[in-house]
């Protein structure tokens, strides 16, 4: 299986509802540096996965919207734990949305699956990956 990774980041604010959180039941901010793998078992005839620099533009599309919020204001996110497990299905999902708009070109036809980790910290991630 051939993949494209590209990396971001994003700093939001939020707080979790649940006594198994501790002290992240109060509002505290989080920097999360994402990355973004897309996966197809054969290359296209160009000899890529998808356009690079196409597949970086709509990961900072993704994050722009979520970069500097507070998620508890949000109201996409109200009565929602913004886990970092949950978050990277949310980034997940968008850019989802976004391939099959096509807003990667004809070079993301064939596909086949994508993974989004959100690392936390130099210490713990979470990730989210599926079939395409």
């Amino acid at each position: 299986m051939y993949s494209v990774n590209v990396r971001d980041h994003f700093m939001i604010a939020h707080s979790f509802r649940g006594e198994a959180f501790g002290p992240a039941q109060r509002v505290h901010g989080a920097t999360s540096v994402v990355a973004l793998a897309l996966r197809r078992p054969e290359l296209d005839a160009d000899g890529v996965v998808v356009d690079i620099a196409r597949a970086a533009d709509r990961l900072r599309e993704v994050l722009s919207p979520l970069n500097l919020r507070n998620l508890d204001a949000d109201p996409a996110f109200a009565g929602r734990n913004t886990t970092t497990e949950f978050m990277a299905r949310v980034v997940f999902d968008r850019v989802t949305a976004r391939i099959a708009a096509g807003a990667l070109g004809p070079h993301a036809h064939g596909l086949a699956s994508m993974r989004v980790c959100l690392h936390e910290s130099h210490v713990a991630w979470a990730a989210y990956e599926a079939a395409l």
